[in-house]
């Protein structure tokens, strides 16, 4: 099954933009538990 951002978004409580940024390394002015947060599901979600 193929994960997608939307996936990851909706998991994690955020918008799009937000998993994109942080997927991007453009996370400047999203807090850091937010960050570790999507990047959780993200590993999660792609084991």
């Amino acid at each position: 099954m193929k994960v997608t951002i939307k996936d990851i978004a909706k998991k994690s409580g955020v918008s799009v933009t937000t998993v994109s940024r942080i997927i991007n390394n453009k996370s400047e002015g999203i807090r850091q538990e937010t960050r570790e947060r999507v990047l959780q599901v993200r590993r999660f979600e792609w084991m």
